[in-house]
Protein backbone atom coordinates (compact mmCIF):
# COMPACT_ATOMS: atom_id res chain seq x y z
CA UNK A 1 0.00 0.00 0.00
CA UNK A 2 1.47 2.98 -1.49
CA UNK A 3 1.65 6.84 0.95
CA UNK A 4 -1.11 8.18 1.42
CA UNK A 5 -1.67 11.56 -0.77
CA UNK A 6 -5.30 12.81 -0.72
CA UNK A 7 -7.14 15.44 1.33
CA UNK A 8 -5.97 15.69 4.59
CA UNK A 9 -8.44 17.49 6.40
CA UNK A 10 -10.73 14.09 5.30
CA UNK A 11 -8.07 11.88 7.64
CA UNK A 12 -8.65 14.66 10.24
CA UNK A 13 -12.55 14.48 10.28
CA UNK A 14 -12.17 10.78 10.71
CA UNK A 15 -9.42 10.37 12.92
CA UNK A 16 -9.07 13.43 15.00
CA UNK A 17 -6.07 15.88 15.47
CA UNK A 18 -2.78 14.71 13.88
CA UNK A 19 0.15 16.97 14.80
CA UNK A 20 2.26 15.46 11.93
CA UNK A 21 -0.50 15.58 9.24
CA UNK A 22 -1.50 19.28 9.09
CA UNK A 23 -0.22 22.19 11.16
CA UNK A 24 -4.16 23.41 11.10
CA UNK A 25 -7.11 22.86 12.82
CA UNK A 26 -10.35 22.37 12.13
CA UNK A 27 -13.22 24.57 12.56
CA UNK A 28 -15.09 23.69 15.42
CA UNK A 29 -19.01 23.61 14.47
CA UNK A 30 -18.32 22.75 10.82
CA UNK A 31 -21.30 20.83 10.73
CA UNK A 32 -19.55 18.02 8.88
CA UNK A 33 -20.22 14.48 9.56
CA UNK A 34 -18.17 11.57 7.70
CA UNK A 35 -20.79 9.50 6.34
CA UNK A 36 -18.66 6.54 5.32
CA UNK A 37 -18.19 5.82 9.45
CA UNK A 38 -21.13 7.60 11.29
CA UNK A 39 -23.33 4.55 10.65
CA UNK A 40 -20.34 1.94 11.44
CA UNK A 41 -20.90 -0.36 14.14
CA UNK A 42 -18.25 0.40 16.96
CA UNK A 43 -16.44 -2.99 17.03
CA UNK A 44 -13.09 -4.18 18.75
CA UNK A 45 -11.38 -4.51 14.87
CA UNK A 46 -12.64 -1.18 14.20
CA UNK A 47 -11.17 0.85 17.38
CA UNK A 48 -7.95 -1.15 17.34
CA UNK A 49 -8.01 -0.17 12.79
CA UNK A 50 -8.34 3.15 13.86
CA UNK A 51 -5.53 3.58 16.05
CA UNK A 52 -3.04 2.15 13.60
CA UNK A 53 -4.60 4.61 11.17
CA UNK A 54 -3.79 7.41 13.12
CA UNK A 55 -0.35 6.24 13.71
CA UNK A 56 0.72 5.62 10.24
CA UNK A 57 -1.30 8.85 8.90
CA UNK A 58 0.57 10.93 11.40
CA UNK A 59 4.20 9.92 10.99
CA UNK A 60 3.24 9.35 7.13
CA UNK A 61 3.53 5.65 6.67
CA UNK A 62 3.04 3.08 4.20
CA UNK A 63 1.36 -0.14 5.82
CA UNK A 64 4.25 -2.22 4.63
CA UNK A 65 7.15 0.45 6.68
CA UNK A 66 4.50 0.29 10.26
CA UNK A 67 4.64 -3.50 10.00
CA UNK A 68 8.43 -3.03 9.00
CA UNK A 69 8.92 -1.03 12.61
CA UNK A 70 6.24 -3.63 14.92
CA UNK A 71 8.82 -6.47 13.94
CA UNK A 72 11.59 -4.25 15.06
CA UNK A 73 9.72 -3.60 17.89
CA UNK A 74 8.76 -6.69 18.41
CA UNK A 75 12.13 -8.60 18.90
CA UNK A 76 13.57 -5.28 21.41
CA UNK A 77 13.63 -5.74 24.74
CA UNK A 78 10.77 -3.51 26.93
CA UNK A 79 7.28 -2.79 26.20
CA UNK A 80 6.80 -3.68 22.33
CA UNK A 81 4.17 -0.23 22.13
CA UNK A 82 6.58 1.85 23.57
CA UNK A 83 9.27 1.32 21.76
CA UNK A 84 7.32 1.32 18.11
CA UNK A 85 6.87 5.33 19.14
CA UNK A 86 10.50 5.60 19.69
CA UNK A 87 11.69 4.26 16.55
CA UNK A 88 9.16 6.39 14.86
CA UNK A 89 10.00 9.33 16.83
CA UNK A 90 13.93 9.05 16.01
CA UNK A 91 13.13 9.22 12.06
CA UNK A 92 14.70 11.89 10.53
CA UNK A 93 11.49 13.56 8.89
CA UNK A 94 9.95 13.50 12.04
CA UNK A 95 13.26 14.96 14.01
CA UNK A 96 13.22 17.69 11.71
CA UNK A 97 9.35 18.31 12.11
CA UNK A 98 9.76 18.11 16.11
CA UNK A 99 12.69 21.28 15.74
CA UNK A 100 10.24 23.06 13.86
CA UNK A 101 12.03 23.48 10.72
CA UNK A 102 9.32 21.91 9.31
CA UNK A 103 4.86 22.26 9.40
CA UNK A 104 3.98 19.03 9.20
CA UNK A 105 6.04 15.81 8.48
CA UNK A 106 4.90 16.16 4.77
CA UNK A 107 6.71 18.83 4.46
CA UNK A 108 10.01 18.07 6.81
CA UNK A 109 9.82 15.30 4.44
CA UNK A 110 10.51 17.30 1.64
CA UNK A 111 12.72 19.34 2.97
CA UNK A 112 15.10 16.13 3.56
CA UNK A 113 14.48 14.71 -0.14
CA UNK A 114 15.85 18.33 -1.33
CA UNK A 115 18.79 17.62 0.28
CA UNK A 116 18.37 20.88 2.91
CA UNK A 117 19.39 18.81 5.97
CA UNK A 118 22.50 17.64 7.34
CA UNK A 119 23.53 15.46 10.00
CA UNK A 120 26.83 14.89 11.67
CA UNK A 121 28.20 17.34 9.22
CA UNK A 122 26.91 14.97 6.04
CA UNK A 123 23.68 15.43 3.79
CA UNK A 124 20.91 12.94 4.32
CA UNK A 125 18.38 12.77 1.68
CA UNK A 126 16.66 9.63 3.87
CA UNK A 127 13.43 10.67 5.55
CA UNK A 128 13.65 7.21 7.39
CA UNK A 129 16.89 7.56 8.31
CA UNK A 130 17.30 6.57 12.09
CA UNK A 131 19.09 8.96 14.44
CA UNK A 132 20.88 8.14 17.35
CA UNK A 133 21.34 10.28 20.71
CA UNK A 134 24.06 12.55 20.10
CA UNK A 135 23.71 13.11 16.32
CA UNK A 136 23.39 17.03 15.67
CA UNK A 137 21.18 17.97 12.60
CA UNK A 138 21.54 21.26 11.12
CA UNK A 139 21.21 22.73 7.54
CA UNK A 140 23.01 23.19 4.38
CA UNK A 141 24.69 25.86 3.96
CA UNK A 142 22.94 27.87 1.24
CA UNK A 143 20.91 30.61 0.77
CA UNK A 144 17.38 28.43 -0.59
CA UNK A 145 18.26 26.14 2.81
CA UNK A 146 18.66 28.97 5.08
CA UNK A 147 15.41 30.70 3.49
CA UNK A 148 13.30 28.46 3.28
CA UNK A 149 13.90 27.17 7.13
CA UNK A 150 14.36 30.07 8.55
CA UNK A 151 10.69 30.95 7.72
CA UNK A 152 9.20 27.91 8.96
CA UNK A 153 10.75 28.24 12.18
CA UNK A 154 9.70 31.91 12.37
CA UNK A 155 6.06 30.80 12.13
CA UNK A 156 6.29 27.91 14.00
CA UNK A 157 8.74 29.08 16.67
CA UNK A 158 5.91 28.77 19.87
CA UNK A 159 5.95 24.85 19.18
CA UNK A 160 7.01 23.27 21.85
CA UNK A 161 10.39 21.15 21.61
CA UNK A 162 9.98 18.05 23.25
CA UNK A 163 12.76 17.08 25.91
CA UNK A 164 14.89 14.79 23.82
CA UNK A 165 15.54 17.35 21.77
CA UNK A 166 18.00 20.91 22.11
CA UNK A 167 17.41 23.54 19.70
CA UNK A 168 19.66 26.62 18.66
CA UNK A 169 17.25 28.59 16.99
CA UNK A 170 20.27 31.10 15.12
CA UNK A 171 22.13 28.86 14.05
CA UNK A 172 19.70 26.57 12.94
CA UNK A 173 21.20 23.69 14.75
CA UNK A 174 19.26 20.81 16.56
CA UNK A 175 20.38 17.84 18.91
CA UNK A 176 19.30 14.94 19.99
CA UNK A 177 20.27 14.45 23.38
CA UNK A 178 18.35 10.53 24.41
CA UNK A 179 15.62 8.64 23.46
CA UNK A 180 12.11 10.45 23.60
CA UNK A 181 10.57 9.63 27.03
CA UNK A 182 6.39 8.73 26.18
CA UNK A 183 4.75 11.75 27.41
CA UNK A 184 6.97 13.71 25.15
CA UNK A 185 4.91 12.15 22.45
CA UNK A 186 2.37 14.50 21.11
CA UNK A 187 0.02 12.14 19.92
CA UNK A 188 -3.27 10.89 21.14
CA UNK A 189 -3.02 7.50 20.65
CA UNK A 190 -3.14 3.77 22.71
CA UNK A 191 -0.06 1.84 21.32
CA UNK A 192 -1.30 -1.42 22.89
CA UNK A 193 -4.25 -1.06 20.21
CA UNK A 194 -1.70 -0.87 17.89
CA UNK A 195 0.39 -3.99 19.22
CA UNK A 196 -2.49 -5.96 19.50
CA UNK A 197 -3.96 -5.43 15.61
CA UNK A 198 -0.84 -6.40 14.66
CA UNK A 199 -0.24 -9.49 16.83
CA UNK A 200 -1.50 -12.24 14.45
CA UNK A 201 0.82 -10.76 11.94
CA UNK A 202 4.41 -10.32 13.13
Amino acid sequence: MSRYRGPRVKIIRRLGTLPGLSNGMLKSGSGYTDQSTANRKITQYRIRLEEKQKLRFHYGLTERQLLKYVRIARRAKGSTGQILLQLLEMRLDNIVFRLGMAPTIPGARQLVNHRHIVINDGTVDIPSYSCKPRDVITIRDRKESRSIIARNMDIYQRRVIPNHLTLDSTHFRGSINQVIDREWIDLEINELLIVEYYSRQV
